[in-house]
């Protein structure tokens, strides 16, 4: 074969392969942004968010498997890392949702992508930061929170006396360690620590998580077992919440029997979850 034919069929090769599924790091500041795109024309785009390990949890081989099934079922699918990844901030501190918010929209303006149809997908940390921007941004039209917090929480740091989010140069109120939780934390116990910070009713009220601004359906997982923090009660918090304010929209809060992580091992729910719910309307 000349060298002329082989260089044919490799960007015959090359096209063929991006037609079917292309990988696309974008320019977003702040966030690294990975969008992974299939062949269907108009993608509902779905993001993933992940928690306090940092780094850019969807990006990485582990999740493959998973994002695979996304692409095949047709939906676009954008890995966001936003502490602990390339150009990011190092700590899960003061971490905009405005700048996370503008990474998304800019992997809505590919051309493949439906930008009337986008999900947010996080676990732990990341389910606070998908509820937070469901709640700020309206095209957003769809949330999916894994071991989720009810409340905004302090930043990871040593202090522990800043939050961790901010919406427009502003900290989100956040529910402080109290004197109570100290103990809890010098030993190592997590969940006894959270336990005790929400304890503080007025420091709760003040930051809670505004659940019903959410702008299309939700789906709580939780975990039985969390050894983390308490999932499932502040999952039925949000989901009492709905009700007192009489939420328009689907949701759904599923308690899987385990630890923090259990509800991971079943994306099962997630998918079917969207296909009837969120691609469904």
């Amino acid at each position: 074969m000349s060298n002329t034919c082989k260089c044919a069929t490799l960007v015959f090769i090359l096209l063929f392969s991006a037609e079917l599924a292309a990988q696309i790091r974008l320019a977003t500041p702040n966030v690294e942004s990975i969008l992974y795109v299939g062949k269907a024309k108009k993608q509902a785009l779905i993001v993933g968010l992940g928690g306090s390990e940092g780094g850019n949890a969807w990006a990485s081989s582990y999740w493959e498997k998973t994002r695979k099934q996304f692409i095949d079922q047709g939906y676009a699918f954008l890995a966001l890392g936003y502490f602990g990844a390339q150009g990011t901030p190092d700590t899960l501190n003061k971490i905009a949702i405005d700048d996370v918010y503008k990474a998304i929209k800019v992997a809505a303006k590919n051309k493949h992508i439906n930008k009337n149809k986008i999900a947010i997908i996080g676990g732990s940390r990341g389910a606070d930061l998908a509820l937070l921007l469901g709640i700020h941004y309206k095209d957003i039209k769809c949330v999916v929170g894994i071991v989720g917090s009810n409340a905004v929480f302090p930043g990871h740091t040593n202090h522990f006396t800043t939050s961790c989010w901010t919406f427009q140069n502003q900290e989100l109120p956040f529910v402080p360690v109290n004197e109570a939780a100290v103990p809890f934390l010098m030993k190592g116990d997590l969940k006894g620590t959270f336990e005790a910070m929400l304890k503080d009713s007025s420091a709760v009220n003040n930051a809670l998580i505004k659940v019903e601004k959410i702008n299309g359906p939700i789906l709580f997982l939780s975990a039985t077992e969390d050894e983390i923090c308490p999932s499932t009660p502040m999952a039925e918090k949000m989901v009492s919440r709905l009700v007192s304010k009489d939420f328009k929209h689907h949701f759904e809060h599923i308690p899987v029997e385990g630890g923090h992580s259990a509800p991971l091992k079943h994306f099962d729910l997630v998918l079917r979850f969207l296909g009837r719910h969120f691609m469904g309307n």
